[in-house]
């Protein structure tokens, strides 16, 4: 029984452990970054890559036989 409250111990008194504040943080960094790349890439896909593919699809079939 002894072991068992030095294990309790040691596990309570190490420092170790990550706070709640850096888990909190690290969240809220990934979930501002991933909107940030979202966002760049709603931006490229609307504004580029979308535009220049409907033409090349529509001069794709509009061919004068």
């Amino acid at each position: 029984m002894s072991r068992r409250f030095d294990a309790a111990k040691t596990v309570l008194r190490s420092r170790r452990a990550e706070g709640f504040v850096d888990t909190a943080l690290k969240i809220l960094m990934a979930v501002v970054i991933g909107a940030l790349i979202l966002a760049g890439l709603y931006a490229l896909f609307g504004d580029t890559i979308l535009p220049t593919l409907t033409r090349r699809i529509t001069d794709l079939f509009n061919y004068a036989g």
